[in-house]
């Protein structure tokens, strides 16, 4: 089964457990992104990779006009009955693939994805596409779990990632997004960064794990090195920390 396929089964199967997370229903990024469209008068926004949408939904409850894409199907179907249900009229969806966007260019003011780029097949790809779509003075916000840059927590975390869910292609580090940015034609992002517990039990049910790998991963946990186990704050019971940042831009020079 190829990337796209398998990301859309995955979470196809998984997509009401991911309206009701609370670490993907909850934070203070997404009253960040409320604030942030009421800087953009009619706010034209689009919310890639969307999920469970509660992206979208802040988006809109702040005024923009938003567009959430996903893969799933699933995911979609429930975007657009919450926002009815939460009275959104301004949000609509479509399925579409973030490296092969079906918009005209420089259509968006705003464009969003929160916790999806992990599970993209090439990043650049959806740069490019991105800076084809934003207008010039639009603002790109990324935000996803990022790896640390050493080496030896980036394999940690990225090997725990994929026995969870195998369409997980990488967290990628901050140096790593810069470059990206940079060679996409953005500008160097600003970043704030901040750790979600991840509390091990929901973490893997969320994403309906089976149990040989949800031993595999507590195995790998227990005998990770004493500067890994320290860097995600591993507890007994498998709980742990994963690092995340909002990195802000915007369309810089080609």
């Amino acid at each position: 089964m190829k990337q796209h396929a398998l990301t859309a089964q995955q979470f196809g199967t998984t997509a009401k457990a991911y309206l009701s997370s609370a670490v993907h229903a909850q934070g203070d990024d997404l009253r960040r992104l409320g604030r942030l469209v009421q800087q953009l008068p009619c706010a034209r926004a689009l919310d890639l990779g969307c999920g469970a949408g509660h992206a979208s939904f802040a988006l809109a409850a702040a005024g923009a006009q938003v567009t959430a894409i996903d893969l799933a199907a699933e995911m979609l179907e429930i975007v657009a009955r919450e926002a009815v249900a939460r009275k959104l009229a301004g949000l609509q969806t479509q399925q579409a693939s973030v490296d092969a966007l079906p918009f005209d260019a420089a259509r968006f003011d705003l464009v969003v994805t929160r916790f999806s780029a992990h599970h993209w097949l090439d990043v650049k790809a959806a740069l490019r596409e991105v800076r084809r779509v934003i207008k010039p003075s639009g603002t790109l916000v990324i935000i996803d779990v990022v790896a640390l840059e050493s080496p030896l927590c980036d394999t940690l975390l990225q090997t725990v990632e994929i026995l969870r869910d195998v369409s997980h292609v990488r967290d990628y580090r901050l140096s790593e997004w810069r470059e990206m940015l940079q060679q996409t034609g953005f500008a160097v992002p600003r970043t704030d960064n901040w750790t979600l517990t991840m509390e091990f039990g929901s973490w893997v049910a969320r994403m309906r794990t089976p149990e040989l790998r949800v031993q595999a991963i507590r195995d790998v946990f227990a005998q990770a090195p004493q500067e890994a186990r320290a860097a995600f704050r591993v507890q007994t019971d498998s709980s742990f920390d994963l690092p995340v940042a909002w990195m802000q831009t915007q369309p810089g020079a080609l």
